[in-house]
């Protein structure tokens, strides 16, 4: 992409801020720009993807290895939860390239935050959110099936897509997780960038994230589907197309997070 295409889509969606609500289209300018910042000087942020590509897999080989297999889809959700901290150092990159200052993977990894330790508490609470929403899964995989030995992932399915209960419990299920995830985009979307960027606090960043969230509405609903969806290409890969998805989001979010948090209307 170009220098001049890259800045018409950062005035396109600075210029739709003003107006206190971005339009949904202008989630597809942070795509463009992240994927710019992405193949700037790739290598750091390719060799952070197979970080993550490779802490994913060694996680997933523990599940099965001692038979936690049972909370593999649920892990799935808390990752996406716990996502936000994971790319901090993404974060670092694209703010690095916005100042013109070297990149490097040192930079990337030994991140210092605006806000010091502030971060660290964002990220025990984002975790805590993550282990809570797992106890919850295995507590309403419980209450419909009992307390019966997780029956592997070849019965399971039939399981849940050819009986009552099962369509129950996927309905339970998803009506849960669908709270535990809107809360965690919430409090998470542009608080890490914040903290990373910004002199404050846990508290506030989390409520400036919530309030940004809510007043950006569809652009937040199309982006969030857009996380969603390369996640899933990302796990759907066997873990392999994080290498890429997962940079990719990164740095798309600092896109995100600068083009909505400096305007000034959506402060009032």
């Amino acid at each position: 992409m170009s220098d001049l295409h890259l800045a018409n889509d950062e005035e396109f969606v600075r210029v739709g801020s003003r107006n206190r609500g971005l339009p949904a289209n202008a989630a597809f300018g942070w795509l463009r720009a992240g994927w710019h910042d992405l193949m700037s000087t790739p290598a750091p942020s390719l060799a952070y993807g197979v970080a993550v590509f490779a802490v994913s897999a060694l996680i997933v080989g523990g599940l099965f290895l001692f038979q936690l297999d049972y909370i593999l889809f649920p892990a799935t959700a808390a990752f996406m939860v716990v996502g936000p901290l994971i790319a901090v150092g993404l974060y670092e990159k694209s703010r690095s390239l916005e100042q013109g200052k070297a990149i490097s993977l040192a930079r990337m990894i030994f991140v210092r935050p605006a806000s010091g330790g502030q971060i660290l508490f964002v990220g025990f609470i984002m975790l805590g959110l993550a282990l809570l929403w797992m106890r919850a899964a295995v507590i309403i995989y419980a209450l419909f099936f009992g307390w019966r030995p997780f029956l592997g992932f070849d019965h399971i399915a039939p399981m849940l897509f050819t009986t009552t209960i099962g369509w129950a419990m996927l309905a339970v299920g998803t009506a849960v997780g669908g709270v535990f995830a809107a809360f965690s985009f919430a409090i998470s979307a542009f608080s890490v960038p914040m903290l990373l960027d910004q002199k404050t606090d846990a508290f506030t960043a989390m409520g400036t994230s919530i309030s940004l969230v809510w007043n950006n509405r569809p652009v937040m609903i199309t982006w969030g589907t857009i996380v969603l969806l390369l996640t899933l290409v990302g796990l759907g890969t066997g873990l392999v197309g994080l290498i890429v998805t997962f940079p990719l989001l990164g740095h798309a979010t600092w896109h995100a997070y600068r083009t909505i948090s400096v305007e000034p209307g959506l402060k009032e």
